[in-house]
Parts: structure tokens; sequence; C-alpha cells
């Protein structure tokens, strides 16, 4: 590619951001694995699996032409109830990287798309193994490039989907797509968006993209004498990956100065803290908007709003996200619009304009400010968002196989996608103690009967694992998303908590008042 991380770095700025992050990725990339899964690499690649579906599948797969393994062309698309003849005859396998509730739900749209002959996934979970909306890999070693291209080489996949942003920054799609496999997600070079905040946030000042105003610094006794010159409430930020941990709305300058300490003086979160990014406080309403890139064109997904505190009434402190619906009424079609026109395609031909063009999808944090009613860009993930990509997924009708392959192939413009008008909501049910220390390997009962207590009701899985007698037991801290899609808000938040209050998990929590933002606005129209 013509994007290299040091022309990315002379021309913004950015030095040592990308690489900064390495050491960070590669150690963190072991959260991915997982020991309940359906098969070992070896025993995948030495045929030993008995089970007749999976036998049928591979002679199928096998027999036919490679052509019909790879799109050769692309027609637009709409929906994925009436495929063209010639559309039905262009198949693909996919495999999804990662192991999370995202990958799940990614796992469970592709398997829906009439295109996709096959779903793998590595590491994966025991519930997308369980499931069956994939076929689970358990020691397929996602930090190796050449055992991932080897794997796609010997089943044909046409099509690799990155879902954490840990393989993305480390390189993954990078070496993949060396090897001629078509792969989702951006490069390196390109995930710098998401590696680094100091590189998003210069790009944003050269390209005049709204966000708050902001300084960068490696030196704690600057960073608490600026902080000290605009007081609090302030924002301080890691500036690399810190695993969704390296971000403190401070409410007080005591709070402030001790997250300085925490990064910069005592390393908490190794070179990812290295640096910091002061930020000012931005009173509003939050919202998650995405979009499909494939280099020059952007294509908008469906809104999403999650819930970051861990507590009701947004308390408590951040986490991943305890719960998400969609669509999301604070962004209006109007300010979806205005999101398009000053932040994502500012973005993408910012990038391009770099030599560092961006494929895959932008995921953009944004504050809906109280005082303008403007949004402002918070940060960029280049990955679908945990839990917004299971809303999203419940309410996308179109091919997904398809539309990434289009944005592989820089081709989105041929595409459009079809939403059910629906709403959906995903509530997280979490280990007590989550986001701090929990306990592990905690049984969880009563999951097939909650995905039955009302219709369109799914749960997927982000920290699952089986015991020897096969009872599910908690692997993570965000453990399962119960998800549920209904005729409004209302009626899928019923759905969702109904299914929720059905799962036998007493070392399990989750908050109770999801969507609650929307209910109120609903109310108030």
């Amino acid at each position: 590619m013509a994007c290299a991380a040091c022309n990315a770095g002379r021309s913004l700025g950015l030095g040592k951001s990308v690489s900064s992050n390495r050491t960070f990725v590669k150690s963190n990339l072991n959260r991915f694995r997982s020991s309940s899964l359906s098969f070992s690499f070896n025993q995948f690649c030495k045929e030993s699996i008995s089970s007749p579906h999976f036998a049928l599948f591979i002679r199928n797969l096998r027999s036919r032409p490679p052509n019909l393994l790879r799109f050769h062309g692309f027609k637009s698309f709409s929906s994925t109830s009436n495929d063209s003849a010639e559309a039905s005859e262009e198949r693909v396998a996919v495999l999804v990287i990662g192991g999370g509730g995202r990958e799940h739900a990614l796992c469970y749209a592709l398997k829906k798309s009439p295109s996709c002959d096959a779903v793998f996934c590595a590491p994966g979970n025991a519930g997308i193994a369980q499931s069956g909306d994939a076929t689970c890999i358990t020691d397929l070693d996602i930090t190796d490039s050449a055992a991932v291209a080897s794997f796609c080489r010997k089943w044909a996949v046409g099509l690799v989907v990155v879902g954490p942003e840990a393989p993305l920054v480390a390189g993954l799609v990078n070496d993949l797509s060396k090897a001629g496999i078509p792969t989702f997600g951006p490069s390196s070079e390109a995930a710098a968006l998401e590696g680094s905040k100091d590189f998003m946030k210069k790009l944003c000042d050269k390209y005049r993209i709204p966000t708050a105003k902001y300084q960068t610094f490696s030196n704690p006794d600057e960073a608490k004498a600026y902080v000290k010159e605009q007081g609090a409430p302030i924002v301080v930020k890691a500036d690399g990956l810190a695993a969704g941990k390296g971000v403190v709305v401070a409410m007080t300058l005591d709070e402030a100065l001790s997250a300085i300490d925490s990064m910069l003086v005592q390393g908490s979160f190794g070179s990812a803290g290295s640096r910091v990014i002061i930020e000012e406080f931005l009173d509003g309403e939050e919202a998650s908007f995405f979009a499909l890139v494939d280099g020059e064109t952007a294509l908008p997904l469906e809104s999403a709003q999650d819930h970051k505190r861990v507590g009701d009434g947004d308390t408590g402190p951040n986490t991943g996200g305890m719960g998400a619906y969609s669509p999301a009424p604070v962004l209006t079609g109007d300010l979806q619009s205005v999101v398009m026109e000053t932040i994502i395609r500012p973005t993408v031909k910012g990038m391009a304009a770099e030599g560092c063009k961006f494929v895959g999808v932008l995921y953009a944090g944004l504050m809906i400010e109280k005082k303008t009613g403007l949004p402002k860009l918070i940060e960029y993930n280049v990955r679908f968002g945990d839990p917004e990509c299971q809303v999203l997924m419940m309410r996308l009708e179109s091919d997904l196989a398809q539309a990434l392959l289009a944005a592989c192939r820089g081709q989105l413009g041929q595409v459009s996608l079809t939403w059910s008008p629906e709403s959906a909501m995903v509530v997280v049910m979490a280990s007590n103690g989550y986001p701090g220390s929990y306990k592990k390997g905690t049984i969880i009962k009563n999951l097939e009967e909650a995905e039955t207590v009302a219709p369109m009701v799914k749960i997927f899985h982000a920290g699952t694992g089986l015991d020897a007698d096969g009872n599910f037991i908690a692997t993570g801290g965000r453990v399962l998303g119960i998800t549920a899609r209904g005729k409004d808000i209302q009626e899928a938040r019923d759905r969702a908590y109904d299914a929720a209050e059905a799962v036998d998990w007493p070392e399990g929590f989750f908050r109770r008042d999801i969507g609650w933002r929307a209910l109120t606005l609903k109310q108030l129209v």
C-alpha cells in the first residue's frame, strides 16, 4: 500500500505513536483466546471432525470451482430476500477474527447472508460455538499472520473480518492483504485513528473536524500545570490502546491530577499511557455513528447509542458498555447529515490525502453539545462497537458479506443497505464487581429458555466457557448481551429485560434503565 507509518508521522507530527502501541497490542492479543471452543486448528486441518453436517459442508466447498469462492462481479443490492440469479452464484466462506459479543453478532449476521457459505471464528467462544452461528477454531493463533493466511488458503476463505482493535493495530490486515486475502479492516497505519488519540486530534486540527480543544503531554508537571490553568471538569486520556480503561472524566482537579500521576508517573497503562491528551469537558448527550468506508466512499449505517457507565442513571465508572439501542432518537436525520459532512467525509478525505486510505468501519463517538445542538468528535474506533454491533446486526436485513467485500474492493458506491424499521436493544449482563475485580467460573443457567421468553430475542456471548459438566460459565467481565427487536424501543426493551430476568446467574448483574434517554425523548414528543 502507499501508506507508511513514517509518512503519516511526518505529515501529522505523529512520530512514534503507531509503533509505541505494538508492545501493548502483542501482550493483550492473548485476551481473545478461549479454551471452550469447537475444534482446534490441528483437528480442523487433519479433518478429524466427525460431524456429518461439517463433512457435507467440506465436500460442497471443495467441489465448487475456485472462482465461486470469490466475488468477481458486484451488483447493487438492498435486501437479502430477492437475490438475482447471478448474485446467488457468488458464494464466500468467511473467517471472523475475535471472540467477544461483537464477533458473535458479526457471525450471526454473516450466517444469515445469502452469499455466505460458511462462517469460521477464531478463537470464538463457547456461546458462539454452541449457538451454531460459526465454527470456532480453538488454537488458530491470531497473532501469527502466516498461520491465519495458511488457514484461509486451506479452507478457501474468501473474506476475513477483523473484529477487535488489537489485531488491526498489530498489522494483521496488512499481512493478509499482501497475501492476497480480502480482509475487512484498516491497515495498522490507518488504525492509528484509534491506536493514537494524538494522531486523531492532529488529523482533526488539520482538516477542521469539530472536536474538543486539547493539549498533548508527556511531562507530568506540564500536564498538571495545564489542568490547573483550565480547571475542572476536564478529561484525561491515555494516548494509546488501554483496553477501554484509558479515559478519566475528572469532575475535580484532584481526580485529574491523580489520573496524570497514574498514567505518566506510575505507568499504569505502560507505553499506551506514555503520553496523555488533556481535553475540554463537553456537556451534552453521547451518540455512536458508524460508516463503512472503502478508502474513498463512506456508507452510513444506522444510528445507535450506548450506556458507558456501570450504574443506573449513568452513574459509576466507565465500562466497555452496559447496553445499547438502535436507532438513537438524538441523531435525527438532519444531524446524521451534519455528521457525514463535517466529520466522516473530511476524515476519509484527510486519511487519503495523508497517503493512508482507510478501509473498514469508522465508529465515531460523538457528543451532541447542549449549548449548540451540534456534534463534536470525541474519539474514533476503527471497528464495530461493542455492544452497538449487536443491535445493528439485529436490524440489518442486507447481505453483510457482500457489503464488506464491496468495501474491500472500493465498490461501496454500488451498495445500498436495507434495515428493519423496528428498534433493537441489548442489555449487557456482567460479572459482579465489573469493571473492577470479579470472579470467573460462575455457572450460568437457563439461557435456552431465556431466548424463547419473547419473539426476536437473541443472546450474544461475550465471555463464556464450558465447565467439565457442560455448563456455561462466566470467563470475563462483560459476559452476555441479551438482545431483542421490537416494533419500537419500548417493545424491544420489554423483550430484552424479560429475557435477562429469565437467565439464572446469581453472580451476574445488569443495568435496569437501558434506553432511558430514548424513552424520555419519546414521552416528551
